[in-house]
């Protein structure tokens, strides 16, 4: 499998509107289009095909990496004019497989993924700390580039971003933006975080909360004076307050409670489900701002479970939603389906409830 063979590969996922592209030993090539994979019919990967694949996607790093001993790498493939691609290269019964996922050329906007106004609100802070969360594959990366890309059209800022690997291109516009990629431009998150406060940041965006020290250090950025975007692999606001407690030893969790309360700025937690139409995704979101009520239920450990309750009541004062009610309004936009709805819901029961008594 050589370079054109490859690109060929990569350009037909692009075109068929595919999020992901499988290379596996035993199975042909695989798109997932609108969440489901779909084999190409074409002849089964090799092992001597998939390691032809790997050699192809490794060609521009240095240095190369000793395919005969990886077991696991995480990387990125562009091909100029159609896409980039986050690449994780994995093996799996003895045999090398390929995972890439399609990052579009063009930078999204908060109003072209379809998120509420008040998402745009969390672009506009100027210190504190914002947070994607969701499952893999819910558009967190999308969401994260937008709300950059809102920072870097509208302020005079400098913007750093720490990514594994780097995704979007931000080119500089109003702001100015300074990319940063784990493995070719840093060791680790830890150690560009640290000298991230050393570069003159005024935005700082961390690709993952991955370990407690990675909290520690954007907690103190945000502390002092900088605005943090990060993600958390949780659900929902209460999941991400307990996630990133439970990083922290227990003597600790009371006081980076206080922590967070004070710099949280909001959430934003989605999930991606299938058109009533056939045609693509559309983006369901929870989203938490930061106001003195939600302050009170992070700081308490008994009441943080209880956020929702909350987020119900602030929509109309302050832009926040819980996942049930932005399902209503896109079960009444037409734009999913009444089986999507319920299917997603915390709680069917309670959600159809909801719609007959509305």
């Amino acid at each position: 499998m050589d370079q054109e063979h490859v690109n060929k590969l990569l350009a037909a996922g692009v075109s068929y509107g595919a999020s992901d592209i499988h290379f596996k030993v035993g199975s042909p090539p695989s798109y997932r289009v609108d969440g489901t994979l779909r084999s190409l019919k074409a002849t089964t990967l090799t092992p001597e095909a998939t390691h032809a694949l790997c050699e192809v996607l490794c060609a521009r790093m240095s240095p190369s990496p000793d395919l005969a001993t990886l077991r696991e790498l995480d990387s990125s493939y562009s091909l100029p004019g159609t896409a980039r691609f986050r690449v994780n290269i994995y093996r799996q019964r003895g045999s090398l497989s390929v995972i890439l996922r399609i990052i579009p050329k063009d930078i999204p906007t908060i109003e072209g993924l379809g998120l509420p106004s008040s998402v745009a609100q969390l672009g506009d802070a100027e210190r504190g700390l914002v947070l994607v969360t969701g499952a893999t594959g819910s558009g967190k990366s999308s969401t994260l580039a937008a709300l950059i890309n809102r920072v870097n059209q509208t302020r005079s800022v400098h913007i750093l971003t720490i990514e594994d690997p780097i995704e979007f291109l931000h080119p500089n516009a109003v702001g100015s933006v300074s990319q940063r990629e784990i493995g070719i431009d840093t060791a680790n998150f830890n150690v560009a975080l640290r000298s991230a406060l050393r570069q003159d940041p005024d935005v700082i965006l961390v690709g993952e909360m991955r370990d407690r020290e990675t909290v520690d250090i954007a907690l103190k950025a945000a502390e002092t004076g900088h605005m943090v975007y990060s993600t958390v692999h949780t659900t929902d606001a209460s999941k991400t307050i307990s996630r990133l407690i439970a990083m922290f030893p227990p003597e600790e969790q009371p006081t980076i409670r206080m922590r967070l309360a004070e710099i949280l700025k909001g959430t934003v937690s989605q999930r991606l489900l299938p058109r009533a139409d056939g045609k693509g995704r559309a983006l369901a979101c929870e989203i938490m701002i930061s106001t003195e009520t939600t302050k009170e239920y992070i700081r308490d450990a008994a009441r943080t479970a209880g956020l929702k309750g909350v987020l119900e009541k602030g929509r109309s004062t302050y832009g926040m939603q819980t996942f049930d009610q932005h399902l209503i309004d896109l079960l009444r936009a037409g734009t999913i389906t009444k089986a999507t709805a319920l299917g997603a819901a915390s709680s069917p029961a309670d959600f159809e409830r909801t719609m007959n008594f509305e």
